[in-house]
């Protein structure tokens, strides 16, 4: 039989190209995502960067430490503490201590650094330090000096020169001197004292010690019981890394780089398992009459099914190999790619792994055969007769297994997305759920094609069909009789629209939401913030206050840690507010139960999502320095798109800065006037005077970079994967259609005619997979909807419709293109010899 095979291959080869290209390029797609997978598991250890040469570093308590039944349980603080001064007395008795302070720079105009890197701000952005802090990096002069007055400042790289003055949100700063980039911050250095002005807490130091006299001091501190000791770090060696600024950025890009890989990854093993399998069963479904005469012949069942699984073994086998050599040529290109995008540190690349090519080698090859199994089993059960009648007549399409298959996923699909609702609709909202969930109920769709393909594909050619001429009637015809070959057409189609509808759609429904929650939480006429890290003193909050017609709401932005079940610690943000009153002036808290008037110095605001969110009943949580208190529930807002956080007074923030004022306008105030004031107060400092609907507008301004690389990759894979298997089925169809358009020929139809009437075929099965591709995206996105209705942050579903009439349109190209490519080919023999 394998020999027959190989006879019969030169008739059948757009088919097995077809399966070819699909399974190799399947395979070379797990592959890379594998590969990349595999890289973005573990960060190498960062070396020292701020701190290289310091001897020692002493860091105040930074991290939040309980103890529980199951364990430690840790958590950053929001609020690190400064080394108290007791200790750093001890310390200066050992060496020389050098108290360090960062605090960003923001330059004015278009001049700055420039920097892009992974890591670091965008143009103009600096970070401010003491100079005396300089030698630790180290940093070297290059050229001028070191800064002596208050103006003067020595810069990093060469953006600026001695002489330069630059305007900056700290004033207009004089450049004396100029140090080489290191790579890891674009800095900028004042003297020591205007260092301490602009940023008077410092939460560490260095110490020119030895590093066990530092630890014997720092012991002694906590076994004397002085305030603040407990929990100072001694940092030395390699633990110097944790002085710097966001030590674990390179970990926590990786985890968004793993969740953004670990995503195109499903998806791709969804996508690829789901064309490979179909272009498979497609291609030996359309071998139905020869199956039929090498029955006649006397082949047996067992020998049908053995030459077709024999050749989707040699088939598989070929195309996965093939597919691993090519991941493994572009999963250093990939990685390349989200470098330059600045997805992935610097030194991102792909490590020595072996079992993504065992993944993509062996479920290349499994699902070659599975895809070629069903269709064998099902060809094999039919008697001679039975197969030549069915290779003349489109019917029985519809399996038994593939409706319990198709019914059953979307029987899944919809009691999982019920439980959801009823039990935690907050589930349906997070990234891993509305990514992996319309999975099931696009596979469901998929399955169930052929049942609506009919009545689908006679509803749009209703009008084409009534135009003048045929060309309207028989592609709906042509295209109503030949389920098979619509379905197999229209369900990568389907696969595509739909993932494009679902995941572009959940997310844009969800900033949406979050967008229409900030809006209708902002009652305030304007909004004043505080440049990014920083905050206001009391004399610009005061200035703020003095503006006549301003009613204003200073808030600082901090968090507080709870343990839940005696097992979890939980972090909540928050926000600090000066009192209850000004806070109902400027924001429409979203209250469940409880009164806002109720906050007070011994109380909290809190949401549902907290286990325990009865108003009256107390709460035991840590502050966001670490301070431990009870609280009393003052009131209870809705679990919205989980954003409302907390809100607790001033007094339970200690240290943290206002960084934004929320402003009202007294009765009769004039807007543009208090809009005047606003700015001369805050100007000084760097701050930004917006309107409130500006402001709620700012607050989310769509996707994060990664969120939108990751959707855009995984659609990129399925529109590909789309183009393949159309291109293949169409190439595949038409060229089996040979004798058909023979007859049309012979009929008087003239070539034009006849690329006419599949061009309108191959839009009208387009058609047919994009509509049932919209109503699967409708479906997922009605449950997103229905969550957040819910949540109490109802929001009109957001199609993208854009996005869904772009992979359309790309669908249908494709589509057409093969088509009348085929046909063209075919076009050139005489009608009497394809007869």
């Amino acid at each position: 039989m394998l020999t027959t095979a190989l006879h019969t291959l030169r008739a059948r080869w757009p088919a097995f190209i077809g399966s070819f290209i699909a399974l190799s390029l399947g395979a070379a797609l797990l592959t890379v995502t594998g590969l990349a997978l595999a890289s973005s598991l573990d960060a190498p250890k960062r070396a020292p960067e701020r701190f290289a040469a310091a001897p020692v570093v002493v860091r105040g308590q930074d991290t939040l430490r309980v103890h529980t039944p199951s364990g430690e349980r840790t958590k950053e603080l929001a609020r690190p503490r400064p080394v108290p001064d007791a200790l750093t007395a001890r310390l200066k008795d050992l060496g020389p201590v050098v108290e360090d302070r960062s605090f960003p720079v923001r330059v004015h105009g278009s001049r700055g650094p420039g920097d892009r890197s992974p890591g670091n701000r965008g143009p103009g952005d600096l970070i401010g330090h003491p100079w005396s802090t300089a030698a630790f990096a180290p940093y070297r002069i290059d050229a001028g000096r070191a800064p002596r007055a208050a103006d003067e400042v020595v810069v990093t790289g060469g953006w600026a020169a001695p002489g330069d003055r630059v305007r900056t949100d700290r004033g207009t700063l004089r450049v004396v001197g100029t140090v080489p980039r290191l790579g890891f911050e674009d800095a900028v250095f004042f003297t020591d004292a205007r260092a301490a002005r602009l940023s008077p807490v410092s939460v560490q130091l260095a110490v020119d010690a030895e590093v066990s006299a530092v630890r014997e001091a720092v012991r002694d501190a906590v076994r004397d019981s002085v305030p603040g000791s407990a929990g100072v770090r001694v940092l030395a060696g390699d633990d110097r890394r944790y002085a710097d600024a966001d030590p674990d950025r390179d970990r926590e890009t990786l985890t968004a780089l793993n969740a953004l890989f670990g995503t195109a990854g499903g998806v791709s093993a969804f996508v690829s398992v789901f064309v490979v399998a179909s272009t498979f069963a497609f291609a030996v479904a359309q071998r139905r009459r020869e199956f039929g005469l090498l029955r006649t012949a006397g082949a047996t069942p067992g020998q049908l099914r053995r030459m077709v699984l024999g050749e989707a073994l040699a088939v598989g086998v070929l195309a996965s190999a093939t597919g691993c050599l090519l991941g493994a040529h572009a999963a250093p290109r990939l990685a390349a790619q989200v470098v330059e995008e600045g997805l992935a540190p610097a030194w991102f690349t792909i490590g020595e792994h072996t079992w993504p090519y065992h993944m993509a080698f062996w479920t290349g090859l499994a699902v070659a055969l599975c895809g070629a199994t069903a269709a064998a089993w099902r060809a094999g059960r039919t008697s001679p007769v039975e197969a030549l009648r069915e290779a003349s007549a489109d019917t029985g399409t519809m399996t038994r297994g593939r409706w319990v298959c198709g019914a059953g996923l979307l029987l899944t699909a919809l009691v999982t997305l019920v439980v959801a609702l009823a039990g935690d609709p907050g589930d349906l909202l997070h990234r891993k759920t509305y990514v992996s969930r319309p999975m099931l109920s696009i596979a469901a769709a998929a399955l169930l094609a052929p049942v609506v393909v009919r009545p689908s594909a006679r509803l749009l050619t209703w009008l084409p069909a009534r135009l003048p001429g045929a060309t309207g009637l028989l592609a709906r015809e042509n295209t109503a009789a030949g389920v098979r070959r619509t379905a197999a057409v229209a369900a990568p189609v389907l696969v595509t629209v739909a993932l494009a509808g679902s995941l572009l759609g959940a997310v844009a429904t969800l900033d949406e939401a979050k967008a229409a929650e900030v809006r209708e939480r902002t009652a305030a006429a304007f909004v004043v913030t505080a440049p990014s890290g920083t905050g206001f003193d009391a004399a610009a909050v005061d200035r703020l206050r003095a503006v006549p017609g301003a009613e204003v709401s200073p808030t600082s932005s901090t968090a507080v840690y709870a343990l839940e079940d005696g097992v979890a610690l939980i972090r909540s943000d928050a926000r600090a507010v000066a009192g209850p009153g000004a806070l109902t002036a400027t924001t429409r808290l979203p209250l469940a139960a409880g009164k806002v008037a109720d906050l007070d110095d011994r109380s909290i605001i809190v949401n549902e999502e907290w286990a325990e969110h009865t108003v009256g009943r107390s709460v035991r949580i840590w502050l966001g320095d670490g301070t431990r208190k009870t609280l009393r529930i003052a009131a209870v807002m809705h679990t919205g798109t989980g954003d409302n956080g907390v809100y607790v007074t001033a007094a339970n923030a200690a240290g943290a800065p206002v960084d934004r004022v929320d402003v009202a306008l007294a009765d009769g105030a004039d807007a543009d006037a208090v809009a005047a004031g606003l700015r001369e107060a805050v100007t000084p400092v760097g701050g930004r005077v917006a309107s409130g609907d500006e402001w709620a507008a700012a607050a989310y301004p769509g996707a994060r970079g990664t969120t939108r690389a990751g959707l855009f990759l995984v659609l990129g894979i399925a529109l590909l994967y789309t183009g393949i298997s159309v291109v293949n089925t169409m190439l595949t169809a038409t060229s089996d259609r040979v004798r058909e358009l023979a007859v049309l020929r012979l009929t008087g139809a003239t070539d034009r005619q006849v690329l006419r009437l599949l061009a309108a075929e191959s839009l009208t099965v387009t058609a047919v997979g994009a509509l049932l591709g919209l109503l699967v995206a409708g479906l997922n996105l009605a449950g997103m909807a229905a969550a957040l209705h819910l949540l109490t942050a109802p929001v009109t579903p957001v199609v993208p419709w854009t996005a869904v009439t772009t992979t359309a349109a790309i669908c249908a190209a494709l589509t057409t293109a093969a088509a009348l490519t085929s046909a063209t080919l075919l076009l050139r023999r005489r009608a009497v010899a394809r007869e």
